[in-house]
């Protein structure tokens, strides 16, 4: 029976977040907002719904591990499992300008999480001051949108439609809107009601439920969206979408739950000592991307896949007490350095190399 709640609720969700998402964009097409900005904002945001929903929904019902391991957890997918998962379909070469602004913010959120819950909790004041930062980012990304390639600009108005476009009316396309933010709430209600049994009956952790069956189930939107935009070829698309959602789970997700639970999020010892410091690591493993046309090669994109099996499988021998916990996690400390060293070397030879033969023309 919980099986079966587990599944209706990421259904509920995952279905919410695409009425909402449809709804929201031709709504904004219709009030003349550009396709790029829809892309970098409605959509980015809107697939992000589902961790929303949730963490919200167990900040209110005392649960915060499940709050705070949703947002981890799904960050960390997003990176690993759907940058990773994109490339491995097409290698991807990302020229935007707006994801050359988001991956430093990335990986100062990340941090900044680190930072709030060393404490023990992120409090209202914190999640308050992680929601005014996610305002200040909208003003800066629709403001830098307008300085986007043409190019850039064509890729997301092929995905979303030229600005004031649409078949359906603002009535059908409000009753989407409702319509999902209804399966939103319910299948909240549903996905953590049914995650908190599942921790029970399988003996493990509500943290260690959050950061996989969870966090994977609520970042399915953002799977199906950048894993179709890269076989189509949107590479911008497929990787700004990730990267979008992650910053949008820092400042809305985690700001939001804080703000509305009486005594903030309450971050555990386990998460501060392990999961955090591996958002940050995977955070700082997609600096490539920073710098004007860099690849990130099919090679690279099954590293990532494999990086995040080891980490569940770390989580689960953990959950478990297996004895050859200790082992695997020296193993995995000593891959997550090396991952991020490799990142930044290789980072730092093509830029020599580039340095030597001279700027290369953007793809």
């Amino acid at each position: 029976m919980i099986v079966a709640w587990l599944v209706a609720g990421l259904i509920s969700v995952v279905a919410g977040a695409e009425l909402l998402v449809r709804g929201a964009s031709r709504l904004a097409s219709a009030f003349g907002l550009s396709p790029l900005v829809i892309g970098l904002t409605v959509v980015a945001f809107g697939t992000s719904a589902p961790e929303l929903a949730v963490s919200v929904r167990s900040a209110l019902a005392g649960q915060p591990d499940i709050a705070i391991g949703n947002v981890v957890g799904s960050n960390i997918f997003n990176i690993l499992v759907i940058v990773g998962l994109s490339a491995a379909v097409t290698p991807l070469i990302v020229a935007q300008q707006l994801v050359r602004l988001d991956i430093p913010l990335m990986i100062g959120v990340s941090f900044a999480v680190l930072a709030f819950g060393a404490d023990g909790a992120i409090s209202r004041v914190e999640g308050f001051a992680l929601a005014v930062a996610l305002a200040g980012y909208l003003v800066v990304l629709v403001r830098t949108s307008r300085k986007e390639s043409r190019e850039v600009t064509a890729e997301y108005e092929k995905e979303f439609g030229a600005p004031g476009r649409g078949g359906t009316s603002r009535t059908a396309d409000a009753a989407a809107v409702v319509a999902g933010l209804v399966l939103l709430v319910l299948g909240a209600r549903w996905l953590v009601d049914a995650a908190a049994g599942l921790a029970r009956s399988l003996g493990v952790s509500e943290l260690i439920v959050g950061l996989t069956i969870v966090a994977a189930g609520t970042s399915l939107p953002e799977l199906a969206t950048s894993v179709v935009a890269a076989m189509r070829g949107e590479r911008d698309i497929a990787v700004g979408n990730a990267v979008g959602s992650n910053i949008f789970n820092v400042l809305a997700v985690l700001g939001i739950s804080a703000m509305v639970a009486p005594a903030g999020i309450g971050v555990s010892a386990a998460a501060l000592r392990f999961d955090i410091p591996v958002m940050i690591a995977v955070a700082v493993a997609a600096l490539p991307i920073f710098f004007t046309g860099y690849r990130i090669s099919r090679w690279e994109g099954w590293l990532f896949l494999g990086y995040y099996g080891a980490y569940t499988l770390y989580l689960f021998l953990g959950a478990t007490r297996h004895p050859s916990l200790e082992l695997i996690g020296r193993v995995m400390l000593l891959f997550v350095i090396p991952l991020t060293v490799v990142t930044l070397l290789v980072l730092a030879g093509r830029e020599w190399n580039r340095g030597r033969t001279g700027p290369a023309g953007e793809p």
